[in-house]
């Protein structure tokens, strides 16, 4: 089974690029993330001929993930659990079964202004995700945690380490915060088959980060201990951000067994 995770920085603009890519890569699933829209404006008409089921949670205009599969999508979870308790609203979390594999979209806050407000959110909303790791791990069932959790978990993660050292993506409380998630027992599927630096998921569209190779390393792919034993491979497809009207990420992919 190939899982890829995909932000593609709206759905509905990035259409004929996903359609594209689906058609060449041809993944069993994907976790996309900001999306966009809401559930009913997702364009799920056309991913569906494209032989793909899906599942949604989205949210106007902001956020939003979803989950397309070959195989089909059951029990599904949308909200990361303590929303209701902390009473966010927002679309960055959607979790389902598939072929036996329990999956999930996850849309990491991004956290800036760092520190303040939006950073103090972050670091709550990265608690929350801790604490249900926990809670997945405890059924031993295996499982894909993916998508776009806005850290990097190193300096050989970012291209300029000493510039972005104060920015939410790369502070020491995020950073801390993630190597918790993984401690939990988790593989990141990139860095353990991957070791060297340099290799990034995300190029801003500013000052052309693309072109200079000036990127950032933000999608990860977390494996539990059962998911892990399956592990085949894992690499980052660069070629949809050399497109035209491309998202500023790229997808990344593992492969189980």
């Amino acid at each position: 089974m190939r899982i890829a995770t995909f932000n593609v920085n709206s759905v509905r603009a990035r259409l004929p690029n996903l359609l594209e890519w689906l058609g060449s890569a041809a993944p069993d699933v994907v976790l996309l993330q900001e999306i966009k829209c809401q559930d009913e404006q997702f364009p799920a008409l056309e991913l569906e001929a494209a032989g793909y089921h899906v599942a949604v949670h989205g949210q106007k205009s902001y956020n939003g993930v979803a989950i397309l599969s070959r195989a089909a999508i059951e029990d599904v979870r949308r909200g990361l659990p303590g929303a209701e308790s902390e009473g966010d609203e927002q679309a960055r979390y959607i979790e389902a079964t598939i072929g036996g594999i329990r999956v999930a979209s996850l849309y990491l806050p991004n956290g800036n202004p760092a520190p303040g407000e939006k950073f103090d959110y972050k670091l709550r909303w990265m608690r929350r995700l801790i604490d249900h790791a926990r809670t997945l791990l405890a059924t031993q069932t295996p499982f894909v945690l993916g998508g776009d959790y806005n850290v990097c978990p190193t300096d050989a993660d970012v291209y300029d380490p000493v510039n972005w050292q104060n920015d939410a993506l790369c502070r020491p409380e995020s950073r801390a915060l993630f190597r918790e998630l993984c401690h939990l027992g988790l593989t990141e599927a990139f860095r353990a088959l991957h070791p060297e630096p340099g290799r990034y998921t995300f190029w801003d569209y500013q000052g052309g980060a693309w072109q200079r190779g000036q990127g950032l390393r933000i999608d990860h792919l977390l494996l539990s201990p059962q998911a892990a034993d399956r592990l085949v491979a894992c690499d980052i497809d660069k070629e949809p951000r050399s497109r035209e009207k491309a998202s500023d990420h790229t997808p990344i992919w593992v492969e189980l067994s």
